[in-house]
């Protein structure tokens, strides 16, 4: 076990190290009332800022990567907690069709736009999937079934963290410029944002009633990604290309998790204040699990592979925020 652990301390010390920083930021009273930021994106701007600056030394890599994989899928499963069953009733169709109708239009269109830019195919698929669906998730998933060259996930990851964290400052301030409603804005944050983490972080600076809202329409959002890379496999196959069997489940074990807890906290048997002290325990590891995130994504790392990928990426995110934008307050009003 000793063993084990070992090489996993460094990179872990240092996750829950800018973890508790950016906790501790974003309890600060004149964070709170003048900058309206969360944890969650102070934690993945100081990760990006360090390994921008400070290149992490391969001795932390083994623990970063454990905060960036495992560790922030407990965290995002955790976030059931939040939820009851009686919530997920309440969203209801519109929501639902506003889910199902961007994101294939938006998964189309990735595709379509970035082979039309010269993206190669594989990385092109696992862009439109990641941009989509539910970001490196997505891309973790599909590349099972598309087999694409290691640097294409990896860069289709950091386009993807890219453009998520933009979202997570854009988003809270068109909400309040737009006057929008927090069930609509929570409808819209859910459906076209990229990381469940990084719904939850833009909703958090809106109000706990957004964060509800958009969990769950991206939990339904979710949901889609197992029919897609079934069907991504079976296309592949059928027109003769490399297709490898998966490696993992489509359907991300977090998400199962998720309805498990989502289920418990319907059932009402945990007391108000261990809930309270969970959802707080729950949100520090989702600080660490983007700690690992930042650190693995630096600013420069980005330009190594060109405009092509993220011109493509951002304009897959565009058409999906605004197709969701116009179906959220025409449908959830």
């Amino acid at each position: 076990m000793r063993r084990v652990l070992t090489p996993l301390l460094p990179g872990l010390l240092l996750t829950v190290a800018l973890a508790t920083a950016g906790f501790w930021l974003a309890d600060l009273a004149w964070v709170k009332s003048t900058l309206h930021v969360s944890a969650l994106l102070l934690v993945i701007l100081i990760g990006m800022l360090w390994k921008s600056v400070l290149p992490e030394p391969p001795a932390v890599i083994p623990g970063i990567r454990l905060a960036q994989r495992p560790i922030l899928r407990w965290a995002v499963a955790g976030l059931g907690l939040r939820l009851s069953i009686a919530e997920l009733w309440k969203i209801g169709g519109p929501a639902l069709v506003v889910v199902i109708f961007s994101t294939f239009a938006a998964l189309l269109f990735g595709w379509w736009i970035a082979r039309r830019l010269g993206v190669s195919e594989k990385l092109a698929l696992l862009l439109g999937v990641g941009g989509a669906i539910c970001g490196a998730s997505a891309v973790v998933a599909a590349d099972t079934v598309v087999q694409g060259e290691r640097r294409d996930s990896a860069l289709a990851m950091g386009v993807i963290t890219l453009l998520g964290t933009a979202g997570i400052v854009l988003y809270p301030l068109l909400a309040h410029t737009l006057g929008m409603r927090e069930f609509v804005y929570g409808v819209w944050d859910g459906a076209s944002l990229h990381e469940m983490a990084q719904v939850v972080a833009a909703a958090s600076g809106v109000s706990n009633e957004a964060v509800r809202v958009a969990t769950v329409v991206k939990l339904a959002r979710i949901s889609l990604l197992a029919p897609v890379v079934l069907y991504l496999g079976w296309s592949l196959r059928h027109r003769h290309l490399e297709a490898g069997k998966a490696k993992v489940a489509p359907v991300p074990w977090f998400l199962v998790l998720f309805v498990l807890f989502a289920g418990l906290n319907s059932t009402g048997l945990i007391p108000a204040a261990w809930l309270d002290l969970v959802r707080r325990g729950d949100l520090w590891l989702l600080c660490v699990g983007m700690a690992g995130v930042g650190l693995q994504t630096g600013f420069s790392d980005l330009r190594q592979a060109g405009m092509r990928p993220i011109v493509a990426g951002a304009l897959q995110w565009a058409l999906l925020s605004t197709l969701a934008y116009g179906l959220a307050t025409w449908l959830c009003r």
